[in-house]
């Protein structure tokens, strides 16, 4: 069976980016934790997708993607001061979670999730970078297909499916349930 839309696909892969002389690993995916997706279904970079369209159990692949076809180039502009006052709890900067090499969940002024890495802690202000960790590097992807089939019907409802919060679901004394909302 080949790689083609809706079916449920496993690889196992290194990928690798250039540092200077080099290629530094930066993810690898093994027979123990494959990374498995639902071909078609925009959950992957498109350029990923088609370099590993049509291949079957046992093809092998190496391939890479350029920033635009990956992540991006690297924008200056996505580097940013924000006053340590934003990262306050009870009027005191949290000095446990905002440190040097943290990746924190974040809201834009529109609501919209965001995820910053803190560069540097300064006297008065926290350096972000809201770049993909990625972001400015050519891809280099070497692996194998390990799994391709069907999906079944619990796999789709699995890939479809929103988590469903509910009180039942909380894990700790402030009655805050895994999905992060708050319980009374």
């Amino acid at each position: 069976m080949k790689i083609s839309d809706n079916k449920i696909v496993s690889l196992i892969y290194d990928l690798t980016v250039d540092d200077e002389a080099s290629k530094e690993l930066m993810e690898r995916a093994t027979r123990e934790e494959p990374l498995t997706f639902m071909f078609g279904m925009g959950t992957m970079l498109d350029a990923f997708e088609k370099n590993v369209e049509g291949l079957k159990v046992g093809d092998k692949f190496s391939f890479s993607l350029s920033p635009e076809e990956a992540y991006g180039e690297h924008i200056e502009e996505y580097v940013i001061d924000l006053p340590k006052s934003v990262f306050e709890i009870d009027g005191k900067f949290d000095s446990e979670r905002i440190k040097e090499g943290e990746t924190l969940p974040m809201m834009d002024s529109n609501g919209n999730p965001l995820r910053g890495s803190v560069l540097e802690v300064k006297s008065d202000v926290v350096v972000m970078n809201f770049n993909h960790p990625l972001a400015g590097e050519t891809l280099h992807f070497e692996g194998e297909v390990i799994d391709v089939h069907e999906a079944t019907a619990e796999e789709i409802a699995a890939l479809t499916q929103s988590p469903v919060c509910s009180c039942d679901d909380c894990e700790c004394d402030t009655k805050e349930n895994n999905c992060g909302c708050g319980c009374n």
